[in-house]
């Protein structure tokens, strides 16, 4: 089941596996997701579907979950781990598609284009410099520096901007970019102030009333990252105040959920506010990268075990051989578990060709290639210990 108008490729790339694919234009509720998941093997979503513990439980036969996007907060990756199911999503395919939004709103913002060209369309002629800047020599404070922050700085610096960043990781700076000690340092430094942040919890309303009047006057503040980290309500208010000069604002903290729905927000109607529907990431480029890549990985899980770039799973990423026969062996993160398969295959008389084994927080996980198919009998004595998480078996 593929949700949120996942990019065609994608349906194709599970057609073309032999899979039946129930491919629908928005996003589900919890409630609709606890109905429709019973028979699904693999649920693709983007940013406006919330899998919970109780959808989770619904979803009997699940295996993996595609997260059509970069984050995966919207997803309860601890519950997931705990019932053996994969999370993947797509960590730097639309990086390029966001950088670009936010560098053309960075240079609208500065010559407050929206205001030109809405005047253009009511008839009125307003050639005037007044407000308008180049932002060349100004100075663009990065909440963040991940992958798209650095990208970022990279590309504002290449047309002239002075880059500061913060960021609580040890990140090390891309060409002149200079790190500041503390959030307030960056806030009264910059021209224009853009978050690039995740979505854990923590970061739920990073920026208020306080961190925005901390801002530079005359400042511009962007957020393509999550609609929770801001107080859309305290940011109207510095605008209209003209503490602040403009914004430009691509997610919220309660977002429609098809194609068409209604949307209201505080910061609607105001002047040099750019607002779009959460097309940070969505270029036909980016969004046919993340069909292309997140479907890979979630055929690869399905069809060969490997689980590289999971999210929520240990890491394997084991070679390909023709012909073998291969059991994928999720378990707790105990001793003694690697020998105790190794030893119930030595007892039946299997040669194993191939192993890999990964852990990651409660979990071990271990793909054996072996020259013969496991017997119900070996299978069963394996399914038997209480450290098993699940098992399965294919022919590669």
């Amino acid at each position: 089941m593929l949700l949120e108008n996942i990019h065609p490729v994608a349906a194709a790339a599970f057609r073309r596996a032999g899979w039946e694919v129930d491919v629908r234009s928005s996003s589900l509720s919890e409630d609709e997701l606890v109905a429709e998941l019973p028979g699904v093997s693999v649920l693709g979503i983007r940013s406006n579907t919330t899998v919970t513990p109780a959808v989770l439980d619904a979803g009997k036969d699940l295996l993996a979950v595609g997260c059509f996007c970069i984050g995966t907060n919207q997803v309860h990756l601890e519950s997931a781990a705990e019932r053996g199911l994969a999370v993947f999503n797509a960590p730097y395919s639309n990086t390029r598609s966001v950088v670009e939004l936010v560098l053309g709103e960075i240079v609208a913002l500065a010559r407050r284009l929206t205001e030109k060209t809405q005047r253009m369309h009511e008839g009125v002629w307003d050639k005037s410099a007044k407000g308008s800047h180049e932002v060349r020599g100004r100075t663009l404070g990065i909440v963040g520096y991940g992958n798209i922050g650095t990208q970022l700085s990279n590309v504002a610096e290449a047309v002239g901007m002075r880059v500061i960043f913060f960021d609580t990781a040890d990140r090390l700076a891309h060409g002149n970019a200079r790190r500041v000690g503390s959030l307030e340092e960056l806030l009264a430094e910059s021209d224009v102030v853009t978050i690039h942040v995740d979505g854990r919890p923590g970061n739920a309303g990073l920026f208020g009333a306080e961190r925005f009047a901390m801002m530079k006057p005359g400042a511009v503040f962007i957020n393509a990252s999550r609609g929770m980290v801001v107080d859309d309500a305290a940011l109207r208010d510095h605008i209209r105040s003209g503490h602040l000069s403009g914004a430009a604002i691509d997610v919220f903290p309660l977002e429609p959920k098809a194609q068409g729905d209604p949307f209201d927000s505080p910061l609607r109607g105001l002047d040099n506010v750019i607002l779009t529907p959460h097309v940070g990431g969505s270029t036909q480029e980016a969004q046919e990268e993340i069909g292309h890549f997140v479907s890979n990985k979630l055929l690869q899980f399905v069809e060969a075990g490997s689980t590289a770039l999971s999210v929520n799973l240990p890491q394997v990423a084991p070679p390909h051989p023709q012909g073998a026969f291969r059991m994928g062996y999720l378990h707790e993160n105990l001793p003694g578990v690697l020998a105790e398969i190794n030893r119930l295959l030595a007892d039946a008389g299997v040669n194993v060709v191939g192993q890999s084994l990964s852990t990651r927080a409660g979990h071990g996980y271990v793909l054996t290639d072996t020259d013969a198919v496991l017997s119900d009998v070996t299978l069963s004595a394996l399914r038997r210990s209480p450290q098993m998480v699940w098992l399965r078996s294919w022919q590669l």
